[in-house]
């Protein structure tokens, strides 16, 4: 059990203590819950039931802090997720799961001072956004600790707003001095694709890039392997914008 560095009367006893088997939990059942909500998500999107149990599937291979790190960056690059999430009603479905009995739970979800501070808790673990930053012209991306995933090297930066993820990192379109090319947000600047073409789609489906140089198309997946198309230039409804910071 963690106790508060203060003392612990009769008067502050629900203000002060901490039970710490009541926190791990209570963050189990609210991954838990998390993870049924963006299960939600992924159906209400269309996805199909085989990405949903892949979805699954990967998080069954993880630990609680690696599950809570894993939804925090589906969240990120999925925000859209969010509003379908009532943190109230995801707080209230972990704490009946925690609890034994009625009165019990009663006592917990009535207890506004701890309801507050687990709220705060679900929000700190699961609303993690990077953000974008610009340096002499240039644009980067830091998480949301302020590490830099991107260095301000390029003059545009997109995420692919991607729902049928399966948790693996995905790369971002970006161009510099002129030309679009695919890297991951690893710290490193790694290319995935080379800053070669004149334009990068991104598809609703693996492989979800299509790339355009000289008027012929490449399909590319998240890995930099490429398909070869034929013929022309292919309109999707989704499109890269003109150079600017915008990140989805």
């Amino acid at each position: 059990m963690k106790q508060n560095s203060n003392k612990i009367t009769d008067e502050n006893f629900d203000e002060l203590y901490e039970d710490s088997i009541e926190i791990a939990m209570i963050d189990k059942f609210v991954c838990d819950e998390i993870s049924r909500q963006i299960h939600r998500y992924i159906k209400g999107m269309s996805g199909s039931k085989a990405i949903m149990l892949k979805f699954e599937e990967q998080l069954s291979k993880l630990s609680l802090p690696e599950k809570e790190n894993a939804l925090a960056r589906y969240i990120d690059l999925n925000r859209k997720a969010l509003s379908g999430m009532d943190w109230k009603i995801i707080m209230t479905r972990a704490s009946a799961n925690y609890c034994d009995t009625y009165s019990y739970w009663l006592k917990l979800i009535t207890n506004r001072r701890k309801i507050i501070k687990y709220l705060h808790r679900m929000k700190a673990k699961y609303i993690r956004f990077h953000t974008v930053f610009e340096e002499n012209g240039k644009f980067g991306i830091k998480d949301h600790e302020g590490n830099i995933l991107v260095h301000a090297l390029y003059d545009f930066l997109r995420t692919p707003y991607v729902y049928v993820d399966d948790l693996c990192t995905m790369p971002i379109m970006a161009e510099k001095n002129g030309r679009m090319g695919l890297i991951l947000p690893d710290g490193k600047d790694t290319i995935i694709a080379d800053f070669i073409y004149d334009d990068i789609q991104l598809r609703d489906q693996p492989p979800y890039f299509e790339a355009f140089l000289n008027g012929k198309s490449v399909l590319i997946d998240r890995y930099g392997g490429k398909n070869h198309q034929r013929g022309s230039r292919t309109n999707f409804s989704t499109t890269c914008a003109t150079p600017s910071s915008s990140f989805e």
